[in-house]
């Protein structure tokens, strides 16, 4: 386990809104990596989503006839 890991176990979850006082910058720095991780995890789901909803839509939509 390098340092990293282990400062990221030490300071436990990450939350938006966690009071900042009192907090180093080394682990200031890692809630900005475990922070920008989450937001790339997150912006990933979202692509895989949008792109289920375009294929479903496109399987289900309405058959046009002439």
């Amino acid at each position: 386990m390098n340092d990293h890991e282990a400062l990221a176990k030490q300071i436990g979850p990450v939350s938006v809104g966690d009071d900042l006082y009192g907090v180093s910058v080394k682990e200031l720095e890692l809630r900005i990596d475990i922070l920008t991780g989450e937001i790339e995890r997150t912006r990933a789901a979202l692509t895989k989503k949008s792109a289920e909803l375009s294929e479903a839509e496109t399987l289900f939509a309405p058959r046009k006839t002439e």
